[in-house]
């Protein structure tokens, strides 16, 4: 059976160190606050011996931290940081110390230019040093810096751990420090060290996100043995930032894991963390992101149109609203869009439309995206009421008239000549059709309909929609529209509209 993930946020100190104008006090503490409404399992509040500012802020988020929450502070393995970060989180229910030192070959030479047995004394002393001072009350958490930098010597690393858990280290933390291989690789490393080590010991793994693979390793570390999950919201941190929390927490609650978290909650904690940071959301970031939503292609419109009211979408990884997204999926128009796209964008805006007719005028939308690239939804709204109600084509229609109840005058133009005929007829539909037959051409009246117009869909003047279905002497069947004040005008219109369509 899996145990549930203890989602360990560093914001506020890694993500934070990262940030061009690191947060004061009073904005550390607006996130605090985000990161116990998602209900986050333990907090990293700061690296107490960096600052008198950053110790005021572990110390008085401490103070008002929930009972259930591990707080935490950061140290080097040395006296001088690790009592800083005993004094600062002291009030915490759950207080927690948590050490560091490299272990890899490469920093041991070059950093600290230690020996890896010195290395090893001091890692053990610190944690024996934490452990004497925080007491019974709270826990050490152990990390080996640059552990993905390990694989050389992961035995002896292995060896060492089994010495700092000995000496009070109840949580070791497998860092991937710099991102630089297979996320694999660093799995096999944490697997191993899972295996080696005694069950007891929670594993965590806190991976940077140097080659874009940061949520891949840390939700297969998740799975390899390492319940303790160290992210950052929106993935901010050093260079190319952290992992991030909420692709964490969504990827292994797609997995049927219980992440324990407030999904609902992220998509506001990330908008005011972006705010704040000063760090825009990237338009195609993962679940947050501006674009996240948005389909542009033929071929996925129409899948996400079809199941757009389901759980599971066909091209979404879940449904906006569990992360707290009151969105929904995006349809743009480019040239890779489709009839799919221009009946959605239309009718969503509330103006009427067929897929016949969609079908129609999609050609002439795709042209003009083509030229200036994505639509925004008003010009093609506007290319819509232009080629509906208005189409371009060799009929004109001057004027039609009443005579008397079942007699109507008709004048219009075909390519400029100009014709002139009378029609009888039970209305004035019947009587067009008649005067356009008499001067020879025929048309077939398929059907018919009157609408009301809400005047707020198409103009304040539009009351009154005709809708006829036009079969030409080419057996071409075609749906046409007009509006107007008058019904009359609208029948008319909409009769010569057809005529253009089928004869453009």
């Amino acid at each position: 059976m899996q145990r549930q993930p203890f989602f360990y946020d560093i914001t506020l100190r890694d993500a934070n160190q990262s940030l061009k104008k690191p947060w004061d006090l009073q904005e550390k503490e607006i996130i605090f606050n985000h990161l116990c409404d998602l209900g986050v399992h333990g907090v990293e509040v700061g690296f107490p011996a960096a600052s008198d500012m950053d110790f005021d802020a572990c110390r008085r988020l401490s103070e008002i931290s929930p009972s259930q929450m591990v707080i935490s502070g950061l140290a080097r393995a040395v006296e001088h940081d690790i009592v800083k970060v005993a004094q600062a989180i002291e009030s915490a229910s759950r207080p927690r110390i948590h050490t560091f030192i490299t272990m890899s070959p490469f920093n041991m030479e070059y950093v600290l230019n230690k020996r890896p047995q010195e290395v090893r004394k001091l890692a053990i002393e610190a944690v024996t040093f934490a452990k004497n001072l925080i007491g019974k009350k709270g826990e050490i958490e152990f990390s080996v810096e640059h552990f993905g930098d390990c694989l050389d010597n992961l035995d002896w690393v292995i060896s060492a751990l089994k010495d700092v858990v000995s000496a009070g280290a109840t949580v070791i933390n497998l860092p991937n420090t710099v991102e630089r291989y297979r996320v694999k690789t660093f799995v096999d490393m944490v697997e191993k060290v899972y295996n080696e080590l005694p069950k007891e010991v929670v594993i965590s793994v806190h991976c940077h996100n140097d080659l874009g693979m940061a949520t891949a390793a840390t939700v297969e570390s998740y799975f390899a043995g390492a319940i303790q999950l160290e992210c950052a919201l929106n993935g901010l941190g050093e260079r190319a930032g952290n992992t991030n929390m909420y692709e964490v927490a969504i990827a292994l609650h797609n997995s049927g894991v219980t992440t324990g978290l407030d999904l609902g909650k992220i998509y506001e904690t990330a908008l005011v963390v972006s705010e704040m940071a000063n760090v825009p959301i990237y338009e195609k970031a993962p679940l947050i992101g501006p674009e996240a939503l948005a389909h542009r292609s033929g071929i996925h419109q129409d899948g996400a149109l079809k199941t757009k009211n389901m759980e599971k979408g066909a091209y979404r990884a879940i449904h906006p609203s569990l992360i707290g997204r009151s969105d929904d999926e995006k349809i743009g128009f480019t040239s890779q869009s489709g009839k799919t796209a221009v009946f959605e964008i239309v009718s969503s805006a509330g103006y009427p439309i067929t897929m016949q007719e969609a079908v129609r005028i999609t050609p002439i939308i795709k042209e003009k995206a083509e030229a200036i690239g994505e639509l925004s939804d008003s010009q093609l709204i506007e290319i819509y009421l232009k080629e509906v109600f208005e189409p371009d084509g060799p009929f004109k229609l001057i004027h039609f008239e009443k005579v008397t109840d079942e007699l109507f005058n008709l004048g219009f133009s075909y390519h400029d000549k100009v014709y002139e005929s009378q029609g009888h007829g039970n209305g004035p539909l019947a009587a067009c059709l008649q005067a356009l037959e008499n001067v020879g051409f025929p048309q077939k009246l398929l059907h018919y309909e009157q609408q009301a117009i809400d005047e707020d869909v198409l103009g304040s003047a539009a009351i009154a929609m005709s809708i006829i279905h036009l079969e030409g002497l080419n057996g071409e069947a075609v749906i046409a529209r007009a509006k107007d004040t008058s019904t009359m005008k609208a029948n008319v219109h909409a009769i010569f509209n057809g005529l253009n369509i089928i004869n453009k």
